[in-house]
Parts: C-alpha cells; sequence; structure tokens
C-alpha cells in the first residue's frame, strides 16, 4: 500500500511539474510570437485618423507587457499605453501627411491632473497643424471633458451623461474602525500639516488640514476653469456659476451652455469624419488606434537626426521604497543604480529627472537625494513633475539644477512622520492572548505592538523623526538656495500645486516633461542628442518570476471591487506606514 501511494503521489508531483514546465513555454512561445508580431510596422492609409481612446491607467511609460491585448491565464492583457508613448505619438501625427485629425473617442480617463495637463497640451500643439480635433463621449468626466474641451467640435451622445459639477476631495478616516477593534494608533510627527496620520486618530478633518485642501483644491479648479473658458471662448465667471449651480443635467444643457457643440450619435460622427478625411460614406472610415500607431513608419522617420550626445531620462514612479522596487514603485537601490550609470556614462551630457511619487521611506528618499547631489557635480540634472512629486518625492527633486511642474502638479508637503500601532487591547480583549516575556535592555522590546510606548520611548521616536525633519528641510534649503528658517515655514507638511510652488520658491517654472528636454540640453549646451530611458524596465518572463502573481492578485482584487478598491489599498496601505519614518503626502488625493 505504502509503495502504491508513493507511487500516487510521485505520479501527482511528476504531472504539476510537467504542467508547471508546459505553461511557462506556452507563456514563452506566445511571447515570442507577440515580440515577433510587434515588430512588424504598422502601415497607415492615406486619409487616416489617429483614434485616442483613453480607457485605461496612464503609467509615465508603456508596460513592457507582450501579452498587451491578449487575456491568458488570468494575466491582465489589457492593451495599454503609457504617457511617454501617447505624447510621442500626438507629436509624431503632426506632422504625419497620412493622419488628417484626431479623434478623441469615448473614454473614461484615468490620469491624474498633470497628465492631463501634458497630453492637452500636446493635442494643442497639435492643432498647430491645421488639422482637426473631433471629440466624442456618451459620457463625459470632468477629466475627460478638460481634455476633449481643446478639440475643433465636441460632440455628446443625445441621451449621454454631462458631470460638470466642481471638484471635490474625501478622506476616508479609519480611527473608528481601529477603535472597535482595540488598536490605537502611536503617532510620532513633524509639521502642522502633515496629515497623513490624520486618518489613524481623528474622524474629521483637523482645521489646518481643512485650509490646505481648500487652497489646493482651490488652485487646481481655477486652473480647470481658465482652461475650458480659454478653449471654449467661456467667460471663466459664467462656467462658475454653472458648475456651482449644476445647470447641466441633460445633454441638451450642455448644448445650451455651449459646453458642447453638438448633440450626436456614433454614427453621425463616424459620417462627419468620413467628410472631414474624404471618404466616401459607403466605405469604411480609415483609422488607426494609438497604441498600433506606434509602430508605424512615416516619411519624417527617416529624417531624425542621429548623435552621439545623449539625455538620458531616468523615470521615477510610484511610492518610494527601500530595495530593488519594480516599475510601479520607486526603489532607491534600483533608482541609485540608473542615477550612477547615467552620471559614469560620457555620452549620456544630461539628465532629465521625472518623479511622479507620493513619498514613501524617509531613508530611501535620502539615499535617491544623495546621487541627485552626486550627479550634479557631474553634468546637468532637472526634474521634470508628474501628478504627483511631494513629500520624499519632492525630497528626491530637490538637488536637481532646476525644477519643472505642471501647473496642476501636486508638490511640497515636506515633512516626516511614523505610525506605531499599539494592538494590547486587540490581543487581549478581543482575541484573549497574552504576551509575557524577558529582555536584556530597557529598550529592547522597542516597538513591540503588543504594548503601548512609554513616555520615554516615545519622546526618543520623537526625536528620530525630528532630526528628519531637520534633514529634510536642510537638503531643500541647499538645494533651493533658500534659508532653513524659510522652508520650515512653508514646509511643515503642507501641500501646494506646482502654481503655488512657482509662486513660494520650491519650483523653478512650469512646463512639461519636454520643456525639462529642452532644459537640460541648453543646460548642456547641445542641440542634437538621443534620448534614452533608465532604468532599464522589467521583461514580462523577469515579471512572471518575480511578482507577477502579486500584479494578478491585485488585477483580480480590483475586478472585483471596482471604484472600492482605493479602499482596500488604503487599509493595506496602513501595514507599510506602521514600519518605518516616512515622507509621504498626506493620504492619496482623489479628485472627483
Amino acid at each position: 500500500m505504502k509503495q502504491f501511494f508513493k507511487f500516487v503521489f510521485a505520479s501527482m508531483l511528476g504531472f504539476i511539474l510537467a504542467s508547471v514546465v508546459v505553461i511557462i513555454a506556452i507563456i514563452v512561445f506566445i511571447a515570442g510570437i507577440v515580440d515577433a508580431g510587434n515588430d512588424k510596422s504598422i502601415v497607415v492609409d492615406a486619409n487616416s485618423v489617429l483614434q485616442l481612446k483613453l480607457n485605461y491607467p496612464i503609467t509615465e511609460r508603456t508596460p513592457n507587457n507582450p501579452l498587451s491585448g491578449l487575456s491568458f491565464l488570468g494575466i491582465d492583457g489589457e492593451k495599454s499605453i503609457g504617457l511617454n508613448d501617447i505624447l510621442a505619438n500626438i507629436k509624431k501625427a503632426k506632422t504625419d501627411s497620412n493622419i488628417k485629425g484626431i479623434f478623441l473617442d469615448e473614454s473614461i480617463l484615468s490620469a491624474g491632473e498633470a497628465t492631463t495637463e501634458e497630453i492637452r497640451n500636446a493635442l494643442i500643439d497639435f492643432k498647430k497643424s491645421g488639422k482637426f480635433i473631433i471629440a466624442y463621449s456618451e459620457i463625459y468626466t470632468q477629466g475627460f471633458y478638460y481634455l476633449a474641451s481643446v478639440a475643433d467640435k465636441v460632440y455628446i451622445n443625445p441621451k449621454g451623461i454631462f458631470d460638470f459639477k466642481g471638484f471635490s476631495s474625501q478622506i476616508t478616516f479609519l480611527k473608528g474602525a481601529l477603535d472597535k477593534l482595540g488598536i490605537e494608533a502611536q503617532i510620532i510627527k513633524v509639521g502642522t500639516y502633515k496629515s497623513a496620520v490624520e486618518p489613524y486618530f481623528l474622524t474629521k478633518m483637523s482645521d489646518a488640514n481643512r485650509l490646505q485642501v481648500n487652497s489646493y483644491l482651490g488652485s487646481l479648479y481655477d486652473h480647470f476653469l481658465t482652461g475650458i473658458s480659454e478653449s471654449r471662448k467661456i467667460n471663466k465667471d459664467s462656467l462658475f456659476s454653472i458648475a456651482n449651480g449644476l445647470k447641466v443635467r441633460l445633454p441638451e444643457d450642455a448644448l445650451k451652455y455651449k459646453l458642447v457643440d453638438g448633440l450626436k450619435y456614433k454614427d453621425e460622427i463616424l459620417d462627419e469624419l468620413k467628410k472631414r478625411t474624404g471618404v466616401d460614406a459607403k466605405d469604411d472610415l480609415k483609422s488607426v488606434e494609438l497604441s498600433d500607431y506606434g509602430s508605424s513608419e512615416t516619411s519624417t522617420d527617416n529624417k531624425k537626426e542621429t548623435s552621439k550626445n545623449k539625455i538620458a531620462i531616468v523615470y521615477a514612479s510610484g511610492d518610494i521604497v527601500g530595495g530593488e522596487g519594480d516599475d510601479n514603485s520607486i526603489g532607491s537601490e534600483r533608482i541609485s543604480k540608473a542615477l550612477r550609470k547615467v552620471r559614469l556614462d560620457n555620452k549620456i551630457k544630461a539628465v532629465v529627472f521625472r518623479i511622479n511619487s507620493p513619498g514613501g521611506s524617509s531613508l530611501a528618499s535620502d539615499v535617491i537625494w544623495r546621487e541627485v547631489m552626486l550627479t550634479k557635480k557631474v553634468k546637468p540634472i532637472i526634474v521634470s513633475m508628474g501628478d504627483l512629486a511631494a513629500s520624499g518625492g519632492y525630497y528626491i527633486a530637490c538637488a536637481a539644477d532646476s525644477i519643472i511642474a505642471e501647473p496642476n502638479t501636486i508638490t511640497g508637503s515636506i515633512g516626516i512622520f511614523a505610525v506605531l500601532p499599539n494592538m494590547q487591547k486587540f490581543f487581549n480583549d478581543k482575541l484573549g492572548i497574552t504576551f509575557d516575556g524577558v529582555k536584556t535592555g530597557k529598550y529592547a522590546d522597542l516597538g513591540d505592538v503588543s504594548r503601548p510606548l512609554t513616555p520615554e520611548e516615545k519622546a526618543i521616536l520623537q526625536n528620530q523623526v525630528n532630526q528628519g525633519y531637520d534633514s529634510f528641510t536642510k537638503a531643500v534649503a541647499a538645494g533651493r538656495n533658500k534659508t532653513q528658517a524659510y522652508v520650515n515655514s512653508i514646509g511643515q507638511g503642507r501641500v501646494w500645486t506646482g502654481t503655488q510652488a512657482v509662486k513660494i520658491g520650491l519650483v523653478d517654472r512650469l512646463g512639461n516633461i519636454n520643456d525639462a528636454i529642452a532644459s537640460a540640453a541648453k543646460k548642456a549646451n547641445i542641440k542634437k542628442y538621443n534620448l534614452v530611458a533608465y532604468p532599464e524596465q522589467k521583461s514580462f518572463l523577469n515579471k512572471f518570476g518575480l511578482g507577477m502573481n502579486a500584479e494578478i492578485k491585485a488585477h483580480i482584487m480590483k475586478a472585483e471591487l471596482g471604484e472600492n478598491f482605493k479602499y482596500y489599498q488604503q487599509i493595506k496601505g496602513v501595514t507599510q506606514l506602521m514600519r518605518t519614518p516616512q515622507a509621504r503626502m498626506p493620504y492619496d488625493i482623489a479628485i472627483n
């Protein structure tokens, strides 16, 4: 009988191992096929329309996923394209004689304010070619409408939805839930406005936090209305009144207030696009999707100048963490390696440090700051800020030669905090678990979650956080050529928009990533150069072996929870906050 079970077990193990090998082989095979397909150039017909349908989260760089557009073994095969390629393709279409215009098609824009701004500015530049832009949607979110407002014609479905009601920002407070569980969040922080910890010990916003949220939300909204006012030629005060009174409740209202140019169905839009491109009404519209257009060749591609000189773009996107990190986080080791590599490469004459981060570990931020400072001594380094470059995200930026941000970039938040849970009541009263032990030193069990901190321990931790804040403000003062007292006055954890940050000296000027590249080239005194991107993106197979499982789980959770996924992320993030001192944004800012 033993032999029988041994045989069965061995057979099952062999089958499982064989299955794993087959699965990996299939993935490699499919990846190879897709890669081969990606190598083929797309042919764009004359009189074509470039279709922009932005229904996916827009990352800084196009994900390195050969299975994009496919669904296999539960792996997210969503077709997506990063901001870098969106901007490059719009610029490419501007001079492509085969592209007659752009069709902004039904998009639920999932992008931050500054990302939307960069795409919008690229579309405004595209219009300088004399080519048209047509926008259409059944549902206009405020974000997509802000983008679409630059179009020559903006259309909505006759039965569609037009959201135009102003901005709101909501914070989820967890203190009540922690109280029910018997968990106390022990807070150590520096900064009146450093409100990242408020959800764990308050049930509503502090007066200081309410003041800063009103300030930056008002700045963002003013910029939003100004942009629409300029594009649609509608008085800004009138736009405020329309939104404040919720005067747009039906598509007809949007037409009445000249926010759109017409109420049309999709077939009518396609007919108009055919007329604009000279295609017979009986024939199919000639169009190319944005994700495919990057693989097309144009007459201008062969005229691109090559140079031995290079400008490196170092991408830093996501939470700042220690170690390697990945394409969705800023690992101090990985980014430091990239900065050292570009610093030591003599062909690289300047660096653009592209930052899109709410911050994170203060230690990891300091490690990256050091590399930025060393790079500055060797060659120009210009920071380009994305949606967020706050707290630790600002820490890693402040040593650069120059900082460029969008008007609606969220930045500042200069402050440090730490959170340690006291779970004594949870263990004792809720679970009936008690602890006892011995120690060889008075502070040997400092940070033990099974008991509260003593006053002495709190004082020790507060001193560490104070020192972290002192180091942070000194770094900003040195990098921005300000006094530490001045940095403290505009610091204290306060959040600013890019527009506000220019006025107080945290940012040098407003602009996009292309402005940062031009600035880097000018400072390096070069006119011809090639762009190179760092750090190297993780390969698909590398992801499969080192964390693809986590990506699949996250994708499944997001699919199941929908809009509630943000609450899951916030609760999950509590454990990350309770590890090391953090230089992090007050919370995840979501503009509704």
